[in-house]
């Protein structure tokens, strides 16, 4: 299955994929994410987003810390293979580590700049805890 499953995948010179997740009932997009393999794997396995953070270098399962998970009802792979979409359930209505719905909150207006223009749901530190 996985052989099938990652063959026409085309992840880029670092093995990674572009993965979006969008709501499944409103169509809007929350995040963007890279997987790598083993994410894609694991996603397919648990039905919950697993995902590559580029940053920390390791795997991670969306809402590990958080609470926040990501249940996946559809997966759509571009036709280059090298974008994902998944069709997901935002647990606890929250997908940015800001606290807000989606990760896409700013606005570019001409007159100000890029704004915020999506509300906080939950503060960060009561997500997160304080950071030292």
């Amino acid at each position: 299955m996985y052989e099938e499953l990652l063959g026409a995948v085309k992840f880029d010179d670092k093995g990674l994929l572009c993965a979006i997740a969008q709501d499944r009932n409103s169509g809007r997009v929350l995040m963007v994410a890279w997987m790598n393999a083993e994410a894609l794997q694991k996603t397919v396995e648990t039905g919950f987003a697993h995902y590559y953070s580029r940053s920390r270098q390791k795997q991670w399962m969306k809402g590990e810390e958080s609470g926040h998970v990501q249940k996946v009802y559809e997966l759509r792979l571009d036709c280059d293979g090298d974008a994902l979409v998944m069709q997901i359930e935002q647990q606890g209505g929250i997908a940015c580590h800001t606290g807000r719905e989606s990760c896409f909150y700013r606005v570019w207006q001409a007159e100000g700049g890029w704004q915020a223009v999506d509300a906080v749901l939950k503060d960060e530190k009561a997500i997160y805890g304080a950071k030292p």
